[in-house]
């Protein structure tokens, strides 16, 4: 049978491949110089395309930025899921899913760019925005699905899901000048568990 989908145009596989580029570069550089050191003409330069290019693409440097934090916290969620649902207990995908939302913060690119950087960058609103679309999201499904089944008594699953997130990042925020990282590490996930446990039925 025929695949129903149109193909891409030349012009549209070549287009996405410049966005890509950009992406890229752009990720690399917010990661190592941070959002005010990265230059629009840096960037089209080391993906290898035009300054016209890039505007093409994104109408500025804060549209570029915008457009990394959102394909990092897409990646994150994607990884998350993968290891949570590996485990057949929803209590134990929940978890699983924190620990793995911790070691994605605790990688440079994302620490440094959707952690330390975007909530200024973009804005509260729009931080909040994309956090609730991906991350968030899978974590408050979670929540959700443990009080269908009768296994968590919470009212707010909303007002719950933004107070474990914000432990995670908070977290994640004091490891990189803790003395003694992995120990801070197991700290806050005890903290974050016991928290969760308060309103888990038996």
């Amino acid at each position: 049978m025929d695949d129903p989908r149109p193909e891409k145009s030349r012009r549209e596989e070549y287009a996405e491949a410049t966005r890509q580029a950009l992406l890229s570069a752009g990720r690399d550089s917010f990661a190592k110089e941070g959002y005010q050191a990265t230059g629009i003409e840096a960037v089209s330069r080391a993906a290898r395309v035009t300054r016209g290019a890039f505007y093409h693409h994104f109408s500025d440097k804060q549209a570029l930025f915008d457009a990394v934090v959102v394909a990092l916290q897409a990646e994150a969620t994607a990884r998350i899921a993968e290891r949570a649902k590996m485990q057949r207990k929803t209590w134990d995908r929940l978890s699983v899913g924190i620990d793995a939302y911790l070691d994605a913060c605790l990688e440079p690119a994302y620490g440094r760019i959707v952690i330390q950087e975007a909530p200024a960058v973009l804005g509260n609103a729009r931080y909040r925005e994309i956090e609730e679309a991906y991350p968030m999201a899978l974590l408050t499904a979670t929540l959700n699905a443990l009080k269908r089944a009768g296994e968590l008594e919470f009212e707010d699953i909303d007002l719950l899901s933004r107070m474990v997130d914000a432990m995670i990042c908070k977290v994640a925020l004091m490891l990189p000048e803790a003395d003694h990282p992995k120990q801070v590490r197991q700290r806050g996930q005890k903290i974050i568990d016991s928290l969760l446990g308060v309103f888990r039925r038996p």
